[in-house]
């Protein structure tokens, strides 16, 4: 894998740059794809990988400073330990079901060498509307992708039946006040993946009221 720089963070306070003109962020935004799970193998970012790509990941848009999101990491032996969680509450709520579709989810999180969830926590009743705080938190996600494929990793940014289970979300941990903004999966690609459709973007320019 490419050697990739540790990007140098700023210090509070110092000046900074408006803009960052760069063809080569321009060129990996419009040829980013996401890789799905079942085709990423090793390696996956290493510890002081994942610290960069966490705090790349923060420097999003968040009003009012809320920092309205936090991240749980899962590597090594705790992803098996969470499909074992994920297979136990299938088999309560989908009993009798095939033994592949059980072993599927004890097996989910070892796709691949890493996922990151990323939690959304909002601050109810605060000036900054809860929607604006939700938003955020989806934007980390993004940024991590983008982040994670400047190093040279893979990623899918994922949800799935479990993100939205009350019984998943009380073993990770989740307050009421939490809600899981999407399971990041990053390792490296087995095979490259492919441009899918994609529509045209929409697009009008206001002009005054309608009507």
């Amino acid at each position: 894998m490419t050697d990739v720089r540790k990007p140098e963070f700023p210090s509070e306070g110092e000046t900074l740059a408006p803009a960052h003109p760069n063809g080569e962020t321009l060129s990996l935004l419009a040829r980013r794809r996401s890789t799905v799970a079942k085709c990423m193998t090793g390696p996956g970012p290493s510890d002081e990988q994942i610290a960069t790509l966490l705090r790349l990941a923060a420097r999003t848009p968040d009003h009012g400073k809320l920092f309205p999101w936090r991240f749980i990491v899962f590597e090594g032996e705790a992803r098996s330990r969470f499909g074992e969680i994920l297979e136990a509450r299938l088999r309560e709520i989908e009993p009798g079901g095939p033994e592949e579709r059980y072993a599927f989810e004890r097996a989910r999180f070892e796709r691949a060498p890493v996922v990151i969830a990323v939690i959304s926590e909002v601050t109810p009743g605060h000036k900054i509307p809860e929607w604006e705080q939700v938003l955020s938190a989806g934007a980390v996600c993004f940024n991590l992708l983008v982040s994670a494929s400047a190093m040279g990793f893979a990623g899918q940014w994922l949800t799935e039946w479990y993100a939205y289970d009350e019984t998943v979300r009380a073993a990770l941990g989740l307050k009421q006040t939490e809600r899981v903004a999407g399971f990041v999966y990053l390792g490296t690609a087995s095979e490259p993946p492919t441009e899918r459709p994609r529509a045209e973007p929409r697009v009008e320019r206001w002009s005054g009221p309608r009507g």
